[in-house]
């Protein structure tokens, strides 16, 4: 069997803490359009899929400007919403000091994605990064991380694909790589494990640890 020394992370809700950012954008959207309509519980199916078929799927001839005022939001609030989550730091740089390709998949528009991680610091240590504006298929397509694995000059087989969402797990799926969900999914772990990852990390520096047991 081959050694995995590749590791793919979805960005939002897996490495940073983007959650209380994604929601109040949402709100903030909804709610000028449908005034009082939507509540925290009713956005939480809407993390995930791309803002474009979130929006067209409640108001197609609106689904552009409302995209647009979302983005508008999410960027002003940024830096003031968005936090870190605990371990995920350390783990990252763990993997990269110890040789392992590090690679970025995401829903996110590039602009986004380069925001939050120099905010978290985390910028210093992935190589690739496939963002929305990079294909033509999202997640759970497998282009974005067959995109990722090509860049990286990896294999599937030589890959885990990390993420917080089916995409990321169905995603993976299709392209081949091993999968893992994040128990700190605002959809919470049961609702991924309905996806059947091949692993489920309580914490990320659980990730080190079925690591090495994969390449015992």
């Amino acid at each position: 069997m081959a050694k995995i020394d590749t590791i793919l992370f979805d960005l939002d809700g897996t490495l940073i803490d983007t959650n209380e950012l994604i929601i109040s954008s949402f709100l903030h959207t909804l709610n000028h359009y449908y005034p009082d309509s939507y509540q925290r519980q009713d956005v939480l199916p809407f993390m995930g899929p791309t803002l474009v078929e979130t929006f067209t799927s409640i108001d197609s001839d609106r689904a552009d400007e409302m995209v647009h005022m979302y983005r508008t939001f999410n960027k002003e609030n940024h830096d003031v919403l968005v936090k870190e989550f605990s371990g995920v730091y350390e783990t990252v740089r763990t993997l990269k000091e110890s040789g392992y390709k590090l690679g970025i998949v995401t829903t996110k528009m590039l602009d986004v994605v380069e925001k939050g991680l120099r905010l978290t610091k985390l910028d210093e240590f992935f190589e690739v990064i496939v963002a929305l504006d990079h294909v033509e298929k999202p997640k759970p397509d497998a282009e974005p991380v067959l995109k990722a694995l090509s860049l990286l000059e990896s294999e599937p087989h030589e890959a885990i694909m990390i993420g917080d969402n089916h995409h990321d797990i169905i995603g993976g799926r299709n392209a081949g790589t091993v999968t893992a969900g994040v128990a700190w999914s605002s959809k919470g772990r049961d609702h991924l494990l309905q996806f059947d990852p091949d692993y489920m990390l309580e914490t990320m520096p659980d990730l080190l640890t079925i690591l090495e047991e994969l390449n015992r």
